[in-house]
């Protein structure tokens, strides 16, 4: 049996917690053709984004499930989006959560979206 010095030995590197703070990945396909709109210098995407998950019930059935995320872009990936991207394209997307509330007629509204920081294009042409 060896012995193992301190040398030899060599810990795991550390994740980063900081780096896990509010940080979104998903993959998923375009639930509408993105909307781009300017503001000034910046150019702004929109658009939904479905994730499906399936999972047996206590039954034994197949139930799929569908979750709708709003998605937000800004800058030169929104140009990226308006150009590539169209209804039904497949993307992973990585940002961060944004919770925000607007009036409406006097009711407030509230809306939970993702700020996208990078985007994957999968699949093939669309």
């Amino acid at each position: 049996m060896t012995r193992q010095t301190s040398r030899q030995y060599q810990q795991p590197k550390q994740i980063k917690m900081k780096s896990l703070k509010n940080n979104v990945h998903l993959i998923g396909n375009l639930g509408k053709d993105p909307e781009v709109k300017m503001f000034g210098e910046r150019k702004k995407a929109t658009f939904t984004l479905a994730t499906n998950d399936s999972y047996k019930n206590s039954k034994g059935e197949k139930v799929e499930d569908t979750q709708w995320h709003n998605i937000v872009i800004w800058g030169s990936l929104a140009s990226v989006v308006e150009k590539y991207l169209r209804k039904g394209s497949e993307v992973c997307v990585q940002g961060k959560l944004i919770h925000r509330s607007y009036d409406v007629s006097g009711e407030k509204k509230y809306i939970t979206e993702i700020s996208v920081d990078d985007l994957l294009m999968l699949g093939g042409k669309s």
